[in-house]
């Protein structure tokens, strides 16, 4: 055990063990460094400096001074989340003995429900690609595999050639954490990739200089498609025809509460989405019940 380290030498050593051993995106990463930095410049101010000389009436403090300054519930939430797993990693580390955020409490967070398409909505936006040309065909298969698949946008832009099977219309996704899950493909999503490889792709490919990609997805220069494109070219289309403009991830919880509302199975949807938790998936039965409650207000005379 080293009882003598600095928070701001164990915080930047937890930093880079954040990004050797697991999966997180460099914005993930570059938070976690602003918030332990935060805490230590406050910490060192009441002149604590040593790890082990943090306590939890501390770290309570700690979050008090946040709302003092006026921050959002969530950036106070996120923080307080930074530091948990930042003490969590040095009592495994044996930095120190006893975990001081064992405990510690953080505003409570009202879960907005996630913007839902309509499905007449849903179905419109699939048909606004033109499929005359390869950014057309592409950007039909593009929407289509999100609200078909319930994918996030970098596991479709993710997605290689050689893990979509269109013979038994399944694909292999990796999500989060880099675990794999293989999913279904539905019958317009299929149609709409299959029309895409039949030779939009590899006139995209051509543009490409150097060595090509195995992206299923490319963008104008032949190489993979980014999530910031996926987004630029939907809201592209929703503007055209005066549709919700929404972000990809609407089409994830617009699959998944369109599920829900025609009658599946909650640890089914859980599965196709590949959310660890099932109460990640419960959100959407919320959003069901305000659709529902929706309808009946609208529609029952004595609503």
């Amino acid at each position: 055990m080293s009882p003598s380290i600095s928070i701001a030498e164990a915080a930047a050593r937890f930093v880079r063990a954040l990004e050797a051993e697991r999966d997180l995106s460099p914005h993930t990463v570059a938070a976690y460094r602003r918030d332990l930095e935060e805490f230590t410049d406050w910490a060192s101010r009441g002149k604590v400096v040593s790890l082990g000389a943090v306590t939890r009436p501390g770290l309570r403090r700690f979050v008090a001074f946040l709302g003092s300054r006026g921050l959002a519930r969530r950036s106070i939430a996120r923080k307080a989340s930074a530091l948990r797993s930042f003490m969590r990693w040095s009592v495994e580390k044996s930095l120190i003995v006893k975990d001081p955020s064992e405990g510690l409490e953080t505003p409570k967070l009202d879960r907005p429900l996630p913007k839902v398409l309509r499905a007449h909505d849903a179905a419109a936006l699939m048909e606004l690609p033109p499929d005359d040309d390869a950014i057309g065909l592409r950007d039909r298969a593009v929407l289509e595999l999100l609200y078909g698949a319930g994918l996030r946008v970098g596991e479709l832009t993710g997605l290689d050639v050689d893990d979509v099977d269109l013979r038994h219309r399944s694909m292999s996704v990796t999500g989060k954490g880099r675990k794999q899950r293989r999913l279904p493909i539905g019958s317009a999503a299929a149609r709409a990739v299959e029309a895409y490889l039949a030779g939009a792709r590899a006139e995209l490919a051509a543009k490409a200089k150097g060595s090509h990609t195995p992206a299923l997805f490319l963008n104008r220069d032949g190489k993979r498609l980014g999530s910031r494109s996926v987004r630029s070219l939907m809201d592209r289309y929703a503007l055209a025809e005066g549709l919700p403009r929404v972000g990809p991830h609407a089409l994830r919880h617009s699959f998944a509460t369109h599920l829900l509302d025609n009658g599946a199975d909650l640890r089914a949807v859980q599965e196709l989405l590949g959310h660890e938790s099932l109460s990640t998936t419960q959100i959407y039965t919320h959003v069901s019940t305000e659709r529902l409650r929706s309808v009946y207000e609208q529609s029952h005379p004595r609503a």
